[in-house]
């Protein structure tokens, strides 16, 4: 095994979930995968886990269910897991997500089935998600090829030499390749809290979104903050939820959008393909939409409940980040919207607005945020894309130029 791979492991285990002593661990993984769950088992009891727990999916099983199960299997989820999950997250239960699906696997499947699978599960997971948008708990998302991904990624090389390829790409965009990448991964975050503080300071109001095809207004709700880098849970630990990360973001006001926005880069939402996608908005509401690829499953998005059709995140992100300068379109949203500015359809993240934490839905949207069972990355970046800022008293400055910062 490449020491590397250790190296990233261990960097997930000490800085992405950053497990505590006595400390519960859930590794959700694709069966390829299952020699990184390992890995971090291992990591995660050197550290002090009480016990790790592994669960792994199989996206092949996954295509059998939806090619041959009725209509009726995608109305159900199972409780116990949904229970399990709340519960392991009351107590503290750290989580680990390794995102390597196949973007190719569900391309012929009934869209239908799949918005129905997705919806059925966000209803039954809501209190975990709860959590999760709350940041009461720890949790992080981190990638590992797999020779299909990795073919999607690189279709010109073997599979072999795709997933080594696309492990060279993970290790840049993750840092592994510095002497101390612990060290370099404590500078990013210094770097990205510098920029959000800026942002906080500022007290925005609105930001103006200009680049091809792009003509968008976007206000900021009173109250609002700007995020980047890691959190705190509720037991006060610090952890970086997605791996990487490039972003600093924000809360949209959920009725305060208005304009067109085009993607940049390609979707993949429930194992298929959305590209070359535009949103027209009206008073934060997507009112008329169009896409060259995947018109049916971006549709079965924005339908899935009344907070699908407004935004949730506003989050920037230089050109210059690390995952951007691997020239690469990893088609997985943990990579490509850390490569690229990108909003998001459905809820809007509670630590976004003061007092959110403990706001009931009611609240949060008097406050101005979006509540929805969704909540999907897209990427509209570009080095053509400028964002221009006014603040409540009356300021403007540029916050993007030519998609780059330019403070």
């Amino acid at each position: 095994m490449d020491n590397r791979i250790e190296k990233y492991a261990k960097l997930i285990i000490e800085m992405g979930v950053n497990i505590q002593k006595g400390q519960d661990l859930l590794i959700n993984s694709p069966i390829e995968t299952a020699y990184f769950a390992r890995t971090l088992t291992k990591f995660a009891y050197e550290r002090g886990a009480k016990k790790v727990y592994v669960e792994y999916n199989d996206e092949l099983l996954t295509k059998v269910n939806y090619d041959y199960a009725p209509d009726e299997a995608f109305l159900e989820y199972p409780q116990w897991i949904a229970k399990g999950m709340e519960t392991l997250g009351k107590n503290n239960c750290a989580f680990i997500r390794i995102s390597a699906s196949n973007p190719e696997l569900l391309k012929d499947v009934d869209s239908r089935k799949i918005a129905m699978a997705n919806k059925t599960a966000k209803i039954a997971l809501e209190a975990h998600r709860k959590q999760v948008t709350n940041g009461d708990i720890a949790w992080c998302i981190a990638s590992v090829p797999t020779p299909e991904w990795s073919n999607k990624v690189f279709p010109q090389l073997s599979k072999e030499e795709a997933v080594k390829e696309l492990w060279e790409k993970i290790y840049i965009a993750n840092r592994i390749n510095e002497d101390d990448p612990v060290k370099a991964w404590q500078k990013h975050i210094d770097e990205l809290t510098k920029h959000k503080e800026y942002l906080n300071n500022k007290k925005i109001k609105s930001l103006h979104y200009v680049a091809p095809n792009t003509d968008l207004t976007i206000d900021l709700p009173k109250g609002h903050k700007w995020e980047g880098g890691g959190g705190y849970n509720l037991k006060g630990t610090y952890f970086i939820a997605n791996m990487p990360t490039e972003e600093v973001f924000t809360m949209p006001h959920k009725y305060g959008v208005n304009g067109k926005v085009s993607s940049t880069k390609p979707l993949n939402y429930g194992g298929k393909l959305i590209d070359e996608f535009t949103l027209q908005l009206e008073k934060g509401k997507i009112v008329n939409f169009e896409a060259k690829l995947g018109y049916d499953d971006l549709k079965h998005l924005i339908e899935t409940d009344k907070g699908s059709a407004y935004l949730g995140e506003v989050a920037i992100v230089p050109i210059s980040s690390a995952v951007n300068k691997t020239d690469v379109l990893f088609f997985n949203t943990l990579f490509d919207e850390n490569a690229s500015c990108h909003l998001a359809i459905g809820t809007s993240y509670t630590e976004n607005i003061e007092g959110g934490k403990n706001m009931s839905n009611e609240e949060l949207e008097a406050a101005g945020a979006n509540v929805s069972l969704n909540h999907v990355d897209f990427m509209i970046g570009s080095d053509k894309l400028n964002i221009i800022a006014t603040t409540w008293s009356g300021e403007t400055f540029d916050v993007l130029k030519n998609g780059e910062w330019a403070f």
